[in-house]
């Protein structure tokens, strides 16, 4: 593999930064309402095969997707501390094979969570609008804090205005604040989606919710930002894309009626060589043939 030296850090945040401001634009709209939206992978994947990040972009390139929903959080692809030196070093390494990071998966649910502000600056230089918060685990006696969990959203809310990001809650099922989506609806009422949004995961729906998760989605619908692609054969199982109920919903008839235009974020979270070993070959293969499904479901809408 040719090896591209990378520009130096500053000069690649001082680039992207002007491009951003040549612009003239909030936030940059990388789908810009248009159907259907570019579809990243959620990288986490990677780390299952400790991909370095020219690697990771190769890889990215080959399977014919758009980019990678980076997890910049403790134990991901980018720890938070290393997010000004590395974020940079990744997306110029992805830039380079004409893909890009897109989306930031993150730990941060406050404005003190440990380096909130320079990976979200770090984030709006390199033209990434949204990132997903951490979660709040259920409590084992009572009931969450929702009180104290929105005052601090209401902080990270001016944080994210101020920068010019989008911060957006996932539901996930099991023993997290917010899976339950009445709950969740509770969470965010009254913040404004640009700046505290949702990113809607069906498959968590399902599971928490099964048919009645419709009812929720156009409750929650004016507050969706983002959407993550994992299938689920019930009750809990997870599954390679149209082998569980997902392709049996109208989800994405819905999300193209609300003119969702951030990029989609494929999860690989099922066993994905259960009876090999897991390489960067087998890996491709498998989000290519995922993506295919995912690409006839969107088509169909």
């Amino acid at each position: 593999m040719n090896i591209v030296a990378p520009i130096p850090r500053r000069a690649f945040l001082h680039r992207a930064a002007a491009v951003c401001a040549a612009a003239g634009v909030r936030r940059p709209a990388f789908g810009a309402g248009a159907w259907p939206p570019p579809v990243v992978v959620f990288s986490k994947v990677y780390q299952e095969i400790k991909l370095d990040f020219e690697s990771a972009a190769a890889l990215t390139a080959a399977a014919g997707l758009a980019g990678i929903d980076c997890p910049v959080r403790p134990g991901g692809e980018i720890e938070p501390g290393r997010a000004a030196d590395d974020m940079p070093r990744y997306a110029e390494a992805l830039r380079r094979r004409g893909v890009a990071m897109r989306l930031l998966t993150t730990g941060i649910v406050g404005t003190d969570s440990p380096h909130a502000e320079t990976i979200l600056r770090t984030a709006r230089q390199l033209g990434i609008r949204y990132y997903r918060l951490g979660a709040w685990g259920m409590p084992k006696q009572g009931s969450p804090d929702i009180a104290g969990i929105r005052a601090r959203l209401k902080d990270l809310a001016a944080m994210n205005r101020e920068i010019g990001v989008t911060g957006v809650v996932q539901n996930h099922s099991g023993n997290f604040v917010g899976g339950n989506l009445a709950q969740m609806a509770e969470i965010l009422e009254g913040f404004d989606p640009d700046e505290v949004g949702m990113a809607f995961d069906l498959c968590h729906a399902l599971i928490a919710h099964r048919d009645e998760w419709t009812v929720h989605f156009e409750r929650l619908s004016p507050r969706v930002r983002v959407a993550y692609v994992k299938d689920v054969r019930l009750p809990d199982a997870m599954a390679a894309l149209g082998e569980g109920e997902m392709g049996q919903t109208d989800w994405f008839s819905r999300l193209k009626r609300l003119g969702l235009a951030a990029p989609i974020s494929l999860h690989i979270e099922y066993e994905w060589a259960p009876k090999e070993e897991k390489t960067t070959a087998r890996l491709e293969a498998v989000m290519r043939r995922d993506l295919e499904v995912l690409r006839r479901w969107l088509d169909a809408a």
